[in-house]
């Protein structure tokens, strides 16, 4: 998924305003875009149109709703899914399995229980549940992961890898990026979290594939004095060595730490994780002239599509679970376009524009998500080169 996800300690979630799940659940326990390989197997069926002819489809909605640290993301994510069915879902039912957090033969036993009673399987969510289903001979229904599989994990034939993801927006930022600045230089500014190296890691490999240098630096973590010790560094070094541009894998609240010290007089790029949720009144002025990355539904309030779907109603979200959210929302739109046999397909989602080869014995899944820019307390979309 596109950032880290915070443990479940709140209190259940609101739901949004729209019509409840069909919920036949099974009460058990748990449990790129770029081309995916297939590997060879023999037990897999070969994908059919899901669509049965005369009767309604059924959709297993595959989720750790009894996890103890993904409960919260999973609900946000069902409730996207059910907004959706909401409005498009004649003809499909939603059959949902909860699951927890057991490990990989739960997973896989969640699964199996899951395909007994439905025609495409949406899920799993947690990324060691895809490998469990992605490395076994279990997935021969169709199946939208929602999380991708580890590097290196070939996929199933059956399987559609649809999950957000943070690395593939860092190498689309370093192509975007190359485009506005061509000849640049750039400095990588990355925090110390797993997710942040992640981040910088792939756009540096992208930008140096597009023939660009440049330098990372990693912001310790620590104390207080210690973040203000190393920024004061980093600007140091701008201010002494002039980059063309700096990206940076951090998250909002360092980003506004960063550019509040560094200031707007270099060109600032970054991928969703950059983004703040502004505070009603409040403008972050040190933030102005930021470009990023991010989905349409964080970034694109007026887009037709984006408008079609209720927003959540609940408390409020920060902006991770809000793509989650809009997840859940394309998540159904890509099993329908897979239950009617759509082999290529195309989706102005709300995640993104989203491109699939599904069920042809070529699979592929590609989401271009759109440049923004923060200015004035709003991120807005810009057109790009």
């Amino acid at each position: 998924m596109c950032a880290p996800i915070d443990s479940n300690t709140r209190a259940p979630l609101a739901q949004p305003a729209v019509a409840p799940p069909v919920q036949p659940a099974v009460q058990e326990a748990d449990v790129q875009t770029m081309p995916i390989d297939s590997p060879d197997s023999q037990s897999a069926q070969p994908l059919q149109p899901a669509l049965p002819s005369g009767r309604q489809v059924t959709l297993g909605l595959m989720l750790p709703l009894r996890s103890a640290t993904l409960a919260q993301p999973a609900e946000i994510l069902r409730a996207g899914f059910m907004a959706a069915h909401a409005l498009e879902g004649a003809g499909f039912a939603v059959n949902l399995i909860e699951t927890g957090d057991g490990g990989a033969q739960e997973a896989l036993d969640d699964y199996l229980r899951a395909a007994q009673d439905s025609d495409i399987i949406v899920g799993p969510l947690s990324r060691p549940a895809v490998n469990a289903v992605a490395g076994s001979a279990a997935a021969r229904k169709p199946t939208i992961a929602l999380n991708h599989p580890d590097a290196g994990t070939p996929v199933p034939p059956n399987m559609l890898v649809i999950g957000l993801s943070i690395e593939d927006e860092a190498r689309q930022a370093a192509a975007w990026v190359s485009r506005e600045q061509p000849g640049a230089n750039a400095l990588i500014v990355s925090g110390a979290s797993a997710w942040q190296r992640r981040i910088a890691t792939a756009f540096a490999d992208a930008w140096a594939k597009l023939g660009h240098e440049s330098q990372l630096v990693e912001l310790a973590s620590g104390s207080a004095y210690d973040t203000e010790m190393a920024v004061g560094k980093l600007n140091a070094k701008v201010q002494n060595e002039s980059p063309s541009l700096i990206f940076a894998a951090l998250d909002p609240f360092q980003t506004r730490q960063v550019r509040g010290v560094i200031g707007n007089h270099v060109p600032f790029y970054g991928a969703s994780s950059v983004n703040s949720r502004v505070a009603a009144g409040d403008t972050l002025p040190e933030l102005d002239g930021m470009r990023m990355l991010d989905l349409p539904w964080v970034v694109q309030s007026d887009n037709a599509t984006v408008m079609a779907y209720p927003r959540w109603t609940g408390a409020p979200l920060g902006l991770d679970m809000e793509r989650l959210y809009a997840l859940g929302i394309d998540a159904f739109r890509v099993a329908k376009e897979v239950a009617l046999g759509r082999t290529a397909f195309e989706l102005d989602g709300v995640t993104g524009r989203l491109k699939a080869r599904f069920g042809d014995g070529s699979t592929q899944f590609t989401r271009v998500i759109p440049a923004a820019v923060f200015q004035a307390g709003t991120t807005r979309a810009i057109l790009t080169q």
